[in-house]
């Protein structure tokens, strides 16, 4: 029965032809490109958001340091005192394992330093985005503490 049902095909229905083929594929890039860029749309803006979530956390440890030591660290103390114990103007009361206890100050989703400006009554915390630099656009835009 098999070799019966085979014999009724004409060789020409048995696959694809070339044209078929390259329009399919030509199909599956075009979808993937939409797909690929909403992914890295998605990565970029995940960056964004937990730059922000690190900032706001900064945030808290920073008016914890301000709790305990009765001001902001300094421009000049910057993040670093929040590590260890600042030079300066001294916290009596500062906690010997730090303020964070893994011992490293965090940098940004795109492994930048944030900027840190305090003259020790208020501060503002900064990023300078995916680039690195003053100014830009999009997920290059710089934005801080102080926007909400």
């Amino acid at each position: 029965m098999l070799k019966n049902l085979l014999k009724k095909l004409p060789s020409a229905q048995a696959g694809f032809s070339l044209i078929e083929m390259l329009i399919v594929i030509a199909l599956m890039a075009l979808v993937g490109t939409f797909v690929a860029g909403n992914v890295i749309r998605k990565y970029d803006q995940a960056k964004v958001d937990a730059t922000r979530i690190q900032m706001k956390q900064l945030g808290v440890i920073l008016d914890d340091f301000r709790r305990v030591c009765g001001f902001y660290p300094t421009t000049d103390q910057g993040l670093e005192a929040l590590v260890k114990a600042p030079s300066g103007r001294e916290c009596k009361n500062y906690d010997p394992e730090g303020f964070i206890k893994d011992k490293r100050v965090p940098k940004d989703a795109w492994d930048h330093d944030f900027d840190y400006v305090s003259d020790g009554s208020k501060y503002t915390l900064r990023t300078l985005g995916a680039d690195g630099k003053e100014g830009g656009d999009g997920f290059d835009k710089d934005f801080g503490s102080d926007e909400s």
